[in-house]
C-alpha cells in the first residue's frame, strides 16, 4: 500500500512515489544514480568519495559550474545585444570562492565581484585581471581600497558619502583615478528573508534616493524621472563627478537574494534609470553603466521553481529598453552579479548518518490548524549526521529549507517523514527540517543534501571544534 502524507509535513512536500528518483532541478547536470542505486557524479560513486575523503564532504561539479556561468553570460548577452552591445556578468565571489573557482570564472569570460581584501587577494592570486574585478563592502578599509586602486580594479562599488571622499583621496595620493560605481537603495522590499533583502531603506547598504521631503523631487515630475535633488544618492554623484580621483562609471543596486518574482528586478531597473535621467538633467552627463546586481533564486526543495536565465534576461531587457525610450536615455552598459544561481546547484553535501530516533508529535505542534483530538499523534524520524550547523548555517540563520536523499543504496522501505539534524550541542542544529526518507535509513548510510554550493562552505565554522569539511570538485570522471 502506498505511503500517505504525514499531517506534520508542509503542504508543498509530497510523499515520493519513487525514492530513487532525483528531482533534476535540485542537482548538478552530471549527478545521477548508478545501477546499484548509489549516487554518482560524472560516474564517480559517492561511496568512493566518502572512502577517500571522509564526510562531511562538499562535492562540486566543475562541468555544471561552467555550464551555468556560460548560460548566464550567453543569455544576457543575447537579450541585451541590440540595446547596449551585451552584458558584463560578474560572478559574486562571496557565494563561494577559491583559486580554482576563480580560474573557471576567468576562463568562462566572466568578471568577479569581491567583498573584502581577502577575497580580492584570492582573485588576484588566481590570475584574474584587475579590469574584470569589483570590490564591494559597506565599510572598506583604506588598505583594501588602496589594494584595489593599485590593481586598477574595473570597479569599486562605493557605499556611502564618506567613502566617495575616501576612495577619491586615496586615488589622488596614488596618482590614479579610481573606477567607481555608487550603490543605491531603490526602496524596494524583495520577497525574501529580511536578512538577505538589501534594497529597502532600513538597512546598512547603499545610498538612499529619498530626500528630506520624501521619495523623489518636489518639482512635479513623474516618479520615474525623480532622483531627489538633495538625496544622499544625488549628493554622492555630485561629489564623485567633482573629485579628480574618481572616474564615475555609473550606479549599482542589489535588491536581495533568493528571489523568484521578476517584479522587484524590473522596478529597480526603472527607478535607477529614472535616477540616471535626473543626473543627466542636473549635470549634463549620461553615466555609461548600470549594475542591476544579482539575487536570482535556485531550487532547494521541490516547491522552488527558479526562472531560467534566458527568461530573466528577456524580462529585464524589455523593461530597460522601454524605460530608456520613455526617458530619451541612451541604454547604459548593463552588468549583473549572479553568485548563488551559478554555484548553488553545482554542489551537494555528503554526510554519514549516525543515531536515529522516532518521536510522536501531534499535528498542531507543526503549526497546523488546531486538531480536535490531540491524542492522535504521528511519527517523525530524527536522523543525525556527522556535520550540521558548522557546515551549513543557513537553516539556523534564515530558516532555509533543504532536501536530502539516501545516497549509498536503494531501499524498498516505506518513506517516513524525517528531520535531518547535526551533531552540535544546539536544538536548532537542523540540516533539513522536513524530508521523506526510507524508514530503514540508519547508521552508516550516506545522505546527500543538494544545493549547498552557495553560502555553506563560506559560512562554515569550527563550532564545537568540528573541522570544516573539504571541497572536492569532480570533472571528466576524476
Amino acid at each position: 500500500m502506498a505511503a500517505e502524507a504525514s499531517p506534520l509535513a508542509p503542504d508543498w512536500l509530497s510523499v515520493p512515489a519513487d525514492q530513487a528518483r532525483l528531482d533534476a532541478k535540485l542537482w548538478a547536470e552530471d549527478v545521477d544514480r548508478g545501477t546499484d542505486g548509489v549516487l554518482q557524479v560524472d560516474g564517480i560513486p559517492v561511496t568512493e568519495l566518502a572512502r577517500q575523503y571522509g564526510t562531511p564532504l562538499f562535492v562540486m561539479s566543475e562541468r555544471d559550474f561552467r555550464t551555468r556561468a556560460a548560460t548566464f553570460r550567453d543569455a544576457f548577452d543575447d537579450a541585451f545585444r541590440d540595446l547596449c552591445g551585451g552584458v558584463d556578468v560578474f560572478y559574486a565571489g562571496k557565494s563561494f570562492l577559491c583559486s580554482e573557482v576563480a580560474h573557471w570564472v576567468r576562463e568562462e569570460g566572466l568578471g568577479l565581484d569581491t567583498c573584502s581584501g581577502g577575497e580580492l587577494a584570492v582573485a588576484l592570486r588566481a590570475g584574474m585581471p584587475g579590469h574584470r574585478l569589483g570590490l564591494h563592502g559597506n565599510n572598506k578599509s583604506a588598505a583594501e581600497i588602496t589594494r584595489a586602486i593599485d590593481a586598477d580594479l574595473g570597479r569599486i562599488v562605493v557605499d556611502s558619502l564618506q567613502e566617495v571622499t575616501l576612495v577619491g583621496d586615496l586615488a589622488v595620493q596614488r596618482g590614479r583615478r579610481a573606477n567607481v560605481m555608487i550603490r543605491l537603495t531603490p526602496g524596494i522590499h524583495a520577497h525574501t528573508h529580511e536578512f538577505i533583502a538589501t534594497a529597502h531603506e532600513d538597512q546598512k547598504f547603499g545610498l538612499s534616493l529619498t530626500t528630506e521631503q520624501g521619495p523623489g523631487q518636489d518639482d512635479g515630475q513623474d516618479d520615474v524621472q525623480d532622483d531627489g535633488a538633495s538625496s544622499p544618492a544625488a549628493r554622492a554623484v555630485a561629489d564623485a563627478l567633482a573629485h579628480p580621483g574618481i572616474n564615475l562609471l555609473g550606479v549599482h543596486c542589489h535588491i536581495g537574494s533568493q528571489i523568484f518574482e521578476p517584479e522587484g528586478f524590473e522596478l529597480a531597473a526603472q527607478r535607477l534609470l529614472g535616477f540616471l535621467a535626473g543626473v543627466r538633467g542636473r549635470h549634463g552627463v549620461e553615466l555609461p553603466e548600470l549594475d542591476l546586481g544579482g539575487g536570482y533564486g535556485i531550487a532547494y526543495t521541490e516547491a522552488d521553481e527558479p526562472r531560467p536565465a534566458a527568461e530573466i534576461a528577456r524580462a529585464m531587457a524589455a523593461v530597460v529598453g522601454s524605460t530608456c525610450r520613455e526617458l530619451g536615455l541612451r541604454v547604459p552598459r548593463i552588468s549583473i552579479e549572479p553568485g548563488r544561481a551559478i554555484v548553488g546547484p553545482t554542489t551537494f553535501t555528503l554526510y554519514t548518518a549516525g543515531t536515529t530516533k522516532t518521536v510522536r508529535v501531534d499535528a498542531a505542534a507543526n503549526g497546523s490548524e488546531v486538531v480536535q483530538d490531540t491524542s492522535v499523534t504521528h511519527p517523525r524520524r530524527y536522523v543525525s549526521v556527522d556535520g550540521g550547523m558548522s557546515d551549513n548555517a543557513r537553516p539556523v540563520l534564515y530558516g532555509a529549507d533543504y532536501s536530502a536523499v539516501l545516497a549509498s543504496r536503494t531501499s524498498a522501505a516505506d518513506p517516513l517523514l524525517s528531520r535531518v539534524v547535526g551533531k552540535h550541542c544546539e536544538s536548532g542544529d537542523i540540516v533539513v527540517r522536513d524530508v521523506y526518507l526510507p524508514e530503514d535509513t540508519g547508521a552508516g548510510d550516506l545522505l546527500a543534501v543538494p544545493g549547498t554550493g552557495a553560502y555553506c562552505w563560506v559560512l562554515s565554522s569550527n563550532y564545537n571544534y568540528l573541522p570544516r569539511p573539504p571541497v572536492v570538485a569532480v570533472a571528466d570522471g576524476a
